[in-house]
């Protein structure tokens, strides 16, 4: 980049103009009233308005230009800012620290140093900004250099370059360099205290607190703190009481401090205390109360203050769920006294958590009823409310809901009806919701790669994999695993092990359970037994203990292919990682009877019993004219039970198959779907 160090004359005579109407007279000597209201726009975000009334001003003095310069930079417009400095008539020492500061602000640490080369007179604010730009980049080798290199060195630089060393940990080079300063200040001080807290060296800390001088409020709390982080809870209490004076920010920390070690009344006995309390301060105490796991005293908390600010009663509802105690989140949700759309969300978020989809959808029903506005974070958690319950029609009309309010276009809200759309079946309206999507993040290409494979369409699923890898979205774990899936879905053994092998090597990424699971799927489904042994033994080798879904997909391989004598020792270590599943049983009995094996089998069914596992009844349900049909096996509870018995009974017999009698109890352990 390139930056000029070239000086100017200023140009005079330049006729008067009017700014915002109003005419323009100044000479070079008026400037101030000028040059600070340049500066109040571009500290307030105003740049346009800056460049307007630098654009009409007449005249203009190096301040003016170092005004513009400095605002580009806090707005983060390093291009002008630099254009700026570039055509600057005259620079002062100003200009030059602006401009090391800017540069080092956004990162460009070698344009930094190329003007700081270019100065021919620097002062110790120049050698201090370059001090603190390498030390906020870590480069402390050079931040020492520079600082060994200054002809005049004050308290800043100093503490600059202790507190370098001290986020780097090397406490023993920082108290060299303390030991050096001729008069420290009490930032000095605290910047030491801090650094020796942060590496567990409390005792020394202390003794460097109580040899200051001179403490101002913010070393007692460094202090305070440092016990409170390294579990001193009533040493931080005691030092607390005897500060001569006290911030709020210090009362924060004591009450956190107590309420995250358990001492709740001790907590709320300082909140008492407190002589200045507000709205942030008392809904930080039922954050802290409810991340502690204390969701009953933040109630309790809640109900004798009389809060009514929304943020607060909605920590609490969400702190419920948390606990899964969802009665009380919604009579709590039920008496609130103002509801806002933050509210609503969390309770339809809270109710989808807790495997209560069908009461989250009737609450967006009921929250569109009552008038009030969803947002993106509404449509996010309906969206998966509806791939829950795979129900499309609730899902169509909420996509609509989206459209209408014009948030359908918001990514994460467009990777929602994504996911709603593959899980309710609607592969056509996945795609085309992805089509129609301006921004694709890395959850967008997952939900399209993952959803096709989760259809069996492989080659769709591939082929957006790769479409993927042509943009600047990165691969990630959740990636190769519809990938992966893909590969053993579409029986693509070979592909399969590339994408294996280069996501570990191409990407670096760490295979997980469900990687492995994937690869021996794939290698089982085609009789590959014993390359799917040695992915077991890869993954010992890696100091990964094999998951229980690895064995799974090993004994369905083995099932598949009849291998009982490895199929065999996966059911058992299958059963030893998840004794309650009861399909292991099941796949192993099946197995030994399939083998002759019928006393084996037997055995298993009387372990199984033994354990007091029960099959789970399967599960089904569709949609039909707007109302969802539940089907449990063996139920007989639905109202029309009887015509859907005679329906299927006439299918049998259209298939040829054998008829069964209404009265046969094993005729409703069909599923209906």
């Amino acid at each position: 980049m390139f930056f000029s160090c070239r000086t100017l004359k200023l140009t005079q005579n330049v006729p008067p103009k009017s700014i915002f109407g109003v005419q323009f007279v100044s000479t070079l000597s008026n400037l101030k009233p000028f040059n600070s209201k340049l500066s109040n726009y571009m500290r307030n975000g105003l740049v346009e308005a800056a460049e307007i009334m630098f654009d009409e001003m007449p005249h203009r003095n190096t301040v003016t230009w170092n005004a513009m310069v400095r605002g580009y930079f806090q707005n983060g417009i390093s291009d002008k800012a630099i254009n700026f400095y570039n055509r600057m008539p005259v620079r002062d020492i100003f200009s030059y620290n602006t401009m090391i500061s800017g540069l080092m602000h956004c990162g460009d640490v070698k344009g930094a140093e190329k003007v700081f080369e270019c100065m021919g007179d620097r002062d110790v604010v120049t050698w201090n900004t370059m001090i603190s730009g390498y030390v906020n980049h870590g480069m402390m080798d050079d931040a020492v250099r520079v600082f060994n290199e200054m002809p005049e060195k004050d308290v800043v630089s100093w503490n600059l370059v202790i507190a370098g060393l001290m986020k780097i940990k090397e406490v023993d080079l920082a108290e060299h360099y303390f030991k050096e300063i001729t008069a420290p200040d009490v930032a000095s001080w605290t910047i030491m205290i801090k650094g020796l807290l942060n590496v567990g060296r409390i005792v020394e800390a202390r003794q460097y607190f109580d040899s200051m001088p001179v403490r101002d409020v913010q070393a007692w709390e460094t202090m305070m703190v440092g016990y409170l982080d390294n579990g001193y809870i009533e040493i931080a209490e005691a030092l607390f009481h005897k500060m001569p004076n006290k911030d709020s920010s210090c009362w924060n920390e004591i009450i956190n401090g107590l309420v995250s070690a358990g001492k709740v009344t001790d907590a709320m006995k300082l909140f008492h205390e407190m002589p200045q309390k507000h709205e942030r301060l008392w809904n930080l105490i039922l954050l802290c109360l409810i991340r502690n796991g204390l969701v009953r005293e933040a109630h309790a908390f809640l109900e004798k203050y009389c809060l009514s600010d929304a943020v607060a009663w909605t920590n609490v509802i969400i702190g419920y769920f948390e606990l899964g105690e969802v009665k009380n989140s919604i009579k709590l949700f039920e008496s609130m006294p103002i509801r806002d759309t933050t509210a609503w969300n969390a309770t339809i978020f809270g109710l989808g958590e807790n495997d209560l989809m069908e009461d989250g959808a009737r609450l967006f029903i009921r929250m569109i009823q009552e008038g009030n506005k969803p947002d993106e974070a509404t449509f996010t958690s309906v969206f998966v409310v509806c791939s829950s319950m795979a129900s499309l029609n609730l899902g169509n009309q909420t996509h609509a809901l989206a459209i209408k309010a014009g948030l359908d276009d918001f990514t994460p809200v467009g990777n929602a009806i994504i996911n709603m759309y593959f899980r309710c079946g609607s592969m056509e309206s996945a795609f085309f919701q992805f089509s129609v999507m301006s921004c694709h993040d890395i959850i967008s290409w997952n939900s399209i790669i993952c959803g096709s494979a989760y259809h069996g369409k492989a080659e769709k699923s591939l082929a957006m994999f790769e479409n993927m890898r042509l943009t600047d979205v990165k691969a990630n774990q959740v990636t190769f695993v519809g990938v992966l899936s893909a590969c053993s879905h579409a029986g693509l053994v070979e592909q399969g092990k590339s994408y294996f092998h280069a996501m570990k090597n191409d990407y670096s990424l760490l295979p997980l359970a469900e990687h492995y699971t994937c690869v021996v799927d794939l290698l089982g489904r085609f009789g590959l037994i014993d390359d799917a042994l040695h992915i077991l033994d890869q993954m010992k080798a890696d100091g990964f203990e094999v998951p229980a879904s690895v064995w799974g997909a090993l004994l369905g391989a083995c099932r598949m292919h009849k291998n009982l004598k490895v199929g065999e020792v996966a059911g058992e270590r299958m059963l030893e990682l998840e004794p309650s599943n009861s399909g292991m049983y099941m796949m192993l009995a099946e197995m030994f009877l399939s083998d002759g094996r019928r006393r084996d089998a037997e055995k298993m069914w009387v372990r199984m019993k033994d354990e007091g596992v029960k099959k789970q009844p399967g599960c089904s349900w569709i949609e039909s004219k707007n109302s969802s049909h539940i089907f449990l096996s063996g139920d007989r509870t639905h109202p029309e039970c009887f015509r859907i018995a005679c329906v299927l009974e006439l299918l049998y017999s259209e298939m040829g198959a054998r008829t069964s009698t209404l009265g046969d109890s094993s005729f409703f352990d069909f599923e209906v779907s």
